[in-house]
Protein backbone atom coordinates (compact mmCIF):
# COMPACT_ATOMS: atom_id res chain seq x y z
CA UNK A 1 0.00 0.00 0.00
CA UNK A 2 1.33 3.43 -0.89
CA UNK A 3 2.09 5.87 1.90
CA UNK A 4 -0.43 8.35 0.51
CA UNK A 5 -3.19 5.74 0.72
CA UNK A 6 -2.56 4.94 4.37
CA UNK A 7 -4.70 6.38 7.09
CA UNK A 8 -1.85 6.43 9.60
CA UNK A 9 1.73 7.59 9.64
CA UNK A 10 4.24 5.34 7.90
CA UNK A 11 6.14 4.89 11.17
CA UNK A 12 5.17 3.06 14.33
CA UNK A 13 4.12 5.07 17.33
CA UNK A 14 6.54 4.24 20.14
CA UNK A 15 5.41 6.44 23.05
CA UNK A 16 7.96 8.48 24.99
CA UNK A 17 10.71 7.54 22.56
CA UNK A 18 9.15 8.37 19.20
CA UNK A 19 5.80 10.03 19.14
CA UNK A 20 3.73 10.02 15.99
CA UNK A 21 0.53 11.92 15.45
CA UNK A 22 -1.54 11.14 12.38
CA UNK A 23 -2.77 14.74 12.32
CA UNK A 24 0.80 16.05 12.05
CA UNK A 25 1.46 13.57 9.26
CA UNK A 26 -1.50 14.92 7.31
CA UNK A 27 -1.09 18.66 7.90
CA UNK A 28 1.18 20.91 5.87
CA UNK A 29 3.65 21.56 8.68
CA UNK A 30 4.80 24.57 10.65
CA UNK A 31 7.31 27.09 9.29
CA UNK A 32 10.24 28.28 11.36
CA UNK A 33 9.79 31.57 13.18
CA UNK A 34 13.38 32.53 12.33
CA UNK A 35 13.55 32.48 8.55
CA UNK A 36 14.63 34.49 5.52
CA UNK A 37 12.20 34.31 2.59
CA UNK A 38 10.58 31.30 4.26
CA UNK A 39 13.85 29.38 4.60
CA UNK A 40 14.64 28.46 8.23
CA UNK A 41 17.95 29.81 9.57
CA UNK A 42 18.62 27.17 12.25
CA UNK A 43 19.42 24.32 9.80
CA UNK A 44 21.80 26.64 7.94
CA UNK A 45 23.69 27.62 11.09
CA UNK A 46 24.05 24.14 12.62
CA UNK A 47 26.22 22.81 9.79
CA UNK A 48 29.39 24.61 10.85
CA UNK A 49 29.43 23.93 14.61
CA UNK A 50 28.63 20.26 14.01
CA UNK A 51 31.44 20.02 11.45
CA UNK A 52 33.89 21.87 13.68
CA UNK A 53 33.14 19.90 16.84
CA UNK A 54 33.19 16.52 15.09
CA UNK A 55 36.33 17.68 13.28
CA UNK A 56 37.92 18.37 16.67
CA UNK A 57 37.50 14.71 17.54
CA UNK A 58 39.16 13.74 14.26
CA UNK A 59 42.09 16.12 14.83
CA UNK A 60 42.44 14.85 18.40
CA UNK A 61 42.67 11.28 17.13
CA UNK A 62 45.13 12.36 14.43
CA UNK A 63 47.27 14.06 17.10
CA UNK A 64 47.14 10.90 19.20
CA UNK A 65 48.33 8.81 16.25
CA UNK A 66 50.94 11.20 14.82
CA UNK A 67 52.02 13.25 17.88
CA UNK A 68 52.13 16.26 15.53
CA UNK A 69 51.33 19.44 17.50
CA UNK A 70 49.64 20.98 14.44
CA UNK A 71 46.67 18.67 15.03
CA UNK A 72 46.49 19.67 18.69
CA UNK A 73 46.35 23.35 17.77
CA UNK A 74 43.79 22.59 15.06
CA UNK A 75 41.57 20.89 17.67
CA UNK A 76 41.70 23.95 19.90
CA UNK A 77 40.62 26.29 17.10
CA UNK A 78 37.94 23.89 15.87
CA UNK A 79 36.44 23.72 19.36
CA UNK A 80 36.50 27.52 19.66
CA UNK A 81 34.84 27.96 16.25
CA UNK A 82 32.33 25.20 17.04
CA UNK A 83 31.39 26.84 20.31
CA UNK A 84 30.90 30.29 18.73
CA UNK A 85 28.89 28.83 15.84
CA UNK A 86 26.94 26.62 18.21
CA UNK A 87 25.85 29.62 20.25
CA UNK A 88 24.56 31.33 17.09
CA UNK A 89 22.68 28.17 16.07
CA UNK A 90 21.33 27.79 19.61
CA UNK A 91 19.85 31.28 19.55
CA UNK A 92 17.80 30.54 16.45
CA UNK A 93 16.83 27.11 17.78
CA UNK A 94 15.67 28.45 21.13
CA UNK A 95 13.52 31.07 19.40
CA UNK A 96 11.71 28.34 17.47
CA UNK A 97 11.46 26.26 20.66
CA UNK A 98 9.81 29.13 22.51
CA UNK A 99 7.55 30.29 19.66
CA UNK A 100 6.31 26.96 18.27
CA UNK A 101 4.19 25.08 20.78
CA UNK A 102 4.36 21.85 18.77
CA UNK A 103 8.09 21.64 19.52
CA UNK A 104 7.58 21.88 23.27
CA UNK A 105 4.86 19.22 23.18
CA UNK A 106 7.19 16.58 21.75
CA UNK A 107 9.87 14.49 23.43
CA UNK A 108 12.03 15.11 20.37
CA UNK A 109 11.90 18.88 20.98
CA UNK A 110 12.99 18.59 24.59
CA UNK A 111 15.64 15.97 23.82
CA UNK A 112 17.05 18.10 20.99
CA UNK A 113 17.24 21.14 23.28
CA UNK A 114 18.78 19.33 26.27
CA UNK A 115 21.32 17.43 24.18
CA UNK A 116 22.41 20.57 22.32
CA UNK A 117 22.85 22.51 25.56
CA UNK A 118 24.83 19.56 26.93
CA UNK A 119 27.05 19.52 23.84
CA UNK A 120 27.73 23.27 24.12
CA UNK A 121 28.52 23.07 27.83
CA UNK A 122 30.89 20.13 27.28
CA UNK A 123 32.53 21.94 24.34
CA UNK A 124 33.05 24.97 26.60
CA UNK A 125 34.59 22.74 29.29
CA UNK A 126 36.82 21.19 26.62
CA UNK A 127 37.92 24.64 25.45
CA UNK A 128 38.67 25.87 28.99
CA UNK A 129 40.51 22.61 29.69
CA UNK A 130 42.80 23.28 26.70
CA UNK A 131 43.11 27.06 27.10
CA UNK A 132 46.62 27.29 28.63
CA UNK A 133 48.14 24.28 26.92
CA UNK A 134 46.13 22.89 23.98
CA UNK A 135 48.59 20.05 23.40
CA UNK A 136 48.97 18.65 26.92
CA UNK A 137 45.23 18.71 27.52
CA UNK A 138 44.34 16.37 24.63
CA UNK A 139 45.21 13.06 26.27
CA UNK A 140 43.23 11.63 27.90
CA UNK A 141 40.49 14.12 28.87
CA UNK A 142 40.42 16.38 25.81
CA UNK A 143 39.93 13.52 23.39
CA UNK A 144 37.32 11.96 25.70
CA UNK A 145 35.35 15.22 25.85
CA UNK A 146 35.56 15.56 22.06
CA UNK A 147 34.21 12.02 21.64
CA UNK A 148 31.34 12.68 24.04
CA UNK A 149 30.46 15.97 22.30
CA UNK A 150 30.49 14.31 18.86
CA UNK A 151 28.27 11.49 20.15
CA UNK A 152 25.82 13.85 21.83
CA UNK A 153 25.60 15.90 18.62
CA UNK A 154 24.83 12.76 16.63
CA UNK A 155 21.91 11.84 18.89
CA UNK A 156 20.70 15.44 19.02
CA UNK A 157 20.78 15.68 15.23
CA UNK A 158 18.64 12.57 15.02
CA UNK A 159 16.05 14.21 17.28
CA UNK A 160 16.25 17.38 15.17
CA UNK A 161 15.44 15.24 12.15
CA UNK A 162 12.47 13.81 14.03
CA UNK A 163 11.15 17.35 14.53
CA UNK A 164 11.39 18.13 10.83
CA UNK A 165 10.45 14.85 9.20
CA UNK A 166 8.03 13.28 11.67
CA UNK A 167 6.47 16.37 13.26
CA UNK A 168 6.80 18.73 10.27
CA UNK A 169 8.39 21.61 12.15
CA UNK A 170 10.45 24.22 10.26
CA UNK A 171 9.02 23.26 6.89
CA UNK A 172 7.09 25.26 4.34
CA UNK A 173 3.49 25.02 5.40
CA UNK A 174 0.66 26.77 7.18
CA UNK A 175 -0.10 24.25 9.93
CA UNK A 176 -1.00 25.17 13.49
CA UNK A 177 2.22 25.96 15.43
CA UNK A 178 0.63 24.84 18.70
CA UNK A 179 -0.50 21.47 17.48
CA UNK A 180 -1.93 19.58 14.57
Amino acid sequence: METQQRKTTPYPNIPAFLESDDREFRDTGVPSTVAIAGHPIHPILVQFPISFLVGALLTDVTFWITDDTFWGRASFWLILAGLVGGIAAALTGILDFLRIGRVRKRTAGWAHLILNVTALVLAAVNLVWRWKNPIAAILPWGIALSAIVASVLGVSGWYGGELVYRHKISVIGDGNPDGP
